[in-house]
Order: C-alpha cells, then sequence, then structure tokens
C-alpha cells in the first residue's frame, strides 16, 4: 500500500514536469513585438533647395549691345545658299552691374539669309546673316535676334549699316587680264608682221582679255573659318537670372599689343 502511494507521487510529479516544459516552449521568452501595424504612404520628397531658392528674376541685355565672336565654320558666296546654317562663338564676355552675363565660349547659331555671287561684268559678292539662338556653356539655351555690324580685314569684306557683307571689288584684276591678253597679243603680232602685225596682235589681244573679263565672275565674298566679327542685338535679350551663375570671364585668345619704348 506504501509502495503505491510513492509511485503515484513520482507521476504526479513527472506529470507537472513535463506540463511546465511544454509551455516554456510554446511561450518565447523576452519581450514580445507589438503586432505590426498597416503599411503607411510613403511620404512625399522634399521641394529641393535649387527650387526653393528659384527666384524668377530676368536680366535684360538691351539692343544695341556689342557681341565679339568668332565664327566656326566658313561661309563664301560661292556655295552658300539661304537657310544654310552658321556657327559663332562669343570671344568677349559681357558683364551687367559687374557680373558676367555672356561668358566667353558661348554659341550663337544663325543662318544665311541671302547669298549673291559677284557679276560677270560688274557687282559684288554680297552675304546677309541672322544669328538666332544662344547657347550657354551650361547648356542654358535662348531666343535673339542680331546681325553683323563688322568683319576683320583680313576677310577684305565691308559690312553696311543694315547688316549687308560685301566682297572686294574686280576691276583691278579686270584691268590687268585685258592689259595682260593685249600684250600679249601685240608680241605675237610683232613676231609675226613687224610693226603692222604688232597693232593688229594687240587689238586681238584685247579682245581676247575683254571676252576673258565677260566671261569669269568677281571675287566672291568669304569669310574664313575663325574670323572675328562684331554682332549687334536687334532687341533685347532677356536672360533667366537663375540660369546666369559665372565667376570666370572664360578663356580666349587674347593678342597683347606693345606700344613702342620710349627713348
Amino acid at each position: 500500500m506504501k509502495y503505491a502511494a510513492i509511485t503515484r507521487t513520482l507521476l504526479l510529479s513527472a506529470a507537472a514536469s513535463l506540463y511546465a516544459t511544454c509551455a516554456g516552449a510554446q511561450a518565447p521568452e523576452g519581450p514580445q513585438p507589438e503586432p505590426s501595424s498597416p503599411a503607411q504612404p510613403a511620404a512625399a520628397p522634399e521641394t529641393s533647395t535649387q527650387s526653393q531658392n528659384k527666384t524668377g528674376q530676368h536680366i535684360i541685355v538691351p539692343t544695341g549691345t556689342r557681341i565679339g565672336v568668332t565664327l566656326e565654320n566658313g561661309i563664301s558666296t560661292a556655295t552658300a545658299k539661304p537657310g544654310d546654317s552658321v556657327y559663332f562663338r562669343t570671344s568677349f564676355p559681357i558683364t551687367i552691374d559687374n557680373k558676367v552675363v555672356v561668358p566667353v565660349g558661348s554659341y550663337l547659331r544663325g543662318e544665311v539669309s541671302d547669298a549673291k555671287r559677284p557679276g560677270r561684268v560688274k557687282g559684288k559678292g554680297e552675304l546677309r546673316l541672322r544669328l538666332n539662338t544662344m547657347i550657354f556653356p551650361n547648356g542654358y539655351t535662348v531666343d535673339m535676334n542680331a546681325e553683323p555690324h563688322s568683319t576683320d580685314s583680313g576677310s577684305q569684306t565691308k559690312t553696311d549699316s543694315e547688316g549687308k557683307i560685301t566682297g572686294p571689288g574686280g576691276k583691278g584684276a579686270d584691268a590687268e587680264k585685258v592689259a595682260t591678253a593685249t600684250i600679249a597679243g601685240a608680241g605675237i603680232g610683232a613676231i609675226a608682221g613687224g610693226g603692222k602685225g604688232a597693232g593688229i596682235g594687240a587689238g586681238t589681244g584685247g579682245l581676247v582679255g575683254l571676252a576673258a573679263v565677260l566671261l569669269s565672275r568677281g571675287p566672291e565674298a568669304q569669310l574664313p573659318r575663325g574670323s572675328s566679327m562684331d554682332l549687334i542685338l536687334e532687341h533685347d535679350l532677356k536672360l533667366d537670372a537663375d540660369q546666369i551663375h559665372y565667376a570666370h570671364v572664360g578663356q580666349s585668345n587674347t593678342v597683347v599689343i606693345q606700344q613702342n619704348p620710349q627713348n
């Protein structure tokens, strides 16, 4: 009887230990995470500092401002036709209120608005150009309206107040052709028939020279690549002040003229 009571006590103790072990396995120790909350919508991105700092102000480059440029592609009345593209690059900065608003190296794009070849008897080659777009080094692009005001002397062209570029005349070359042909004809005539033959030969040579003049054109109006030119704004150039932030004027080939030393 005593043995049975001890056995029952041991069984009850074992059962209690087993229950405690199972309960501990089902409920992990330590703080439990809170139930996950529903997904929250993503926060809207904050406005960038650059957008917040935009002023909306403008800078006006006034009508009549001169822009020094260098030609990037050569132009000649021999091949040019209306609509052909022309490209320039600024060679001198434009400043307003001690601030660079158009730096050196800005590109200008335009087109040939008219091209006229020199005549066979008279007339000179003529070009008209129109600049309509300016592209800044940072890619900022604006519409503009400018035309040539002057060209460098190396091109042997002249520019009038209306922007027409005119090539050199050919009178000197024409006279030289006639004179050369006349002298040559006189020489041949003298060899063939003495004095009388020289006169006939001179007349014939003169006619040959005149024919050469009538069949050939005068010199073309040409602007080689690298030609310097001044443009004049025909209308105000309106610039976005937020796009104009240049600390340097850029780089360009500069010619330094030294004065004669004083004796």
